[in-house]
């Protein structure tokens, strides 16, 4: 039986994917997405994954984990983050955005009880939210085609290759102990998704093609950001 059912699942995830490739759009190719097509297929993979088996352990986590220890999870992978965005801060001469990170880093660390407190943001310190990709960005990078990553949702070239520098320049990934390294890894992919459960009913109704909104919305952000608020017109997405 459990056998008939993963064959099922996989089935309906496969089945998912040809039926998203089909329905692909057909009007004039984006110059952001060029591979829209597969992209399609790979968020119609995604969208039965995630709702089949992530989004439903996720919303256990956020129903029945005590909410203080969920804040404590996802302060202290802030603090990390805090540390990331100085870094990138430094390298792009934002040293605005990177002082407050810093600052952050060292208040949460000291007062915070290692990060998991964010005495900061009750201080009034802004994030400075900078990642590599964003650097790259800034350093001249081109953007390159808008991807869509099964489970891990949007992204583009710049943006990706970003996200694997972070990824094994992370202070996980030096952990010893394999079953201590992956443990954290999963709970700082549970902590990530549980932060994107509110926004996703907003999608639902604000959209009638859900994969073009959250393409929009991803690179509009994505902009925003690099730009620091002031996207020059050319650079708006369609």
């Amino acid at each position: 039986m459990k056998t008939a059912m993963r064959r099922a699942r996989a089935a309906i995830v496969v089945g998912a994917a040809m039926l998203a490739t089909g329905c692909a759009t057909t009007g004039p190719v984006s110059k952001v997405d060029p591979f829209e097509p597969w992209n399609r297929a790979m968020y119609a993979v995604n969208d039965v994954v995630d709702g089949q088996f992530v989004r439903p352990a996720v919303q256990a986590y956020v129903d029945y984990m005590p909410v203080p220890i969920q804040m404590v999870i996802h302060n202290v992978f802030g603090n990390i983050e805090d540390l990331f965005s100085a870094i990138n801060g430094l390298l792009t001469n934002k040293l605005d955005k990177a002082g407050n990170d810093l600052g952050r880093v060292l208040l949460n660390t000291l007062a915070g009880i290692g990060g998991m407190i964010d005495v900061a943001s009750d201080a009034g310190i802004p994030k400075g939210n900078l990642d590599f990709g964003l650097t790259f960005g800034t350093w001249g990078f081109p953007q390159g085609p808008y991807l869509f990553v099964p489970l891990l949702g949007p992204t583009t070239v710049r943006d990706g290759t970003g996200l694997i520098v972070r990824f094994y320049a992370g202070p996980v990934g030096f952990i010893p102990d394999v079953p201590t390294r992956n443990v954290l890894y999963g709970v700082g992919a549970v902590d990530l998704r549980a932060q994107a459960l509110g926004p996703e009913s907003l999608i639902d109704q604000a959209s009638l093609d859900r994969y073009t909104f959250i393409r929009r919305a991803y690179l509009q952000r994505r902009e925003y950001l690099l730009y620091d608020g002031k996207v020059p017109p050319e650079k708006e997405e369609e």
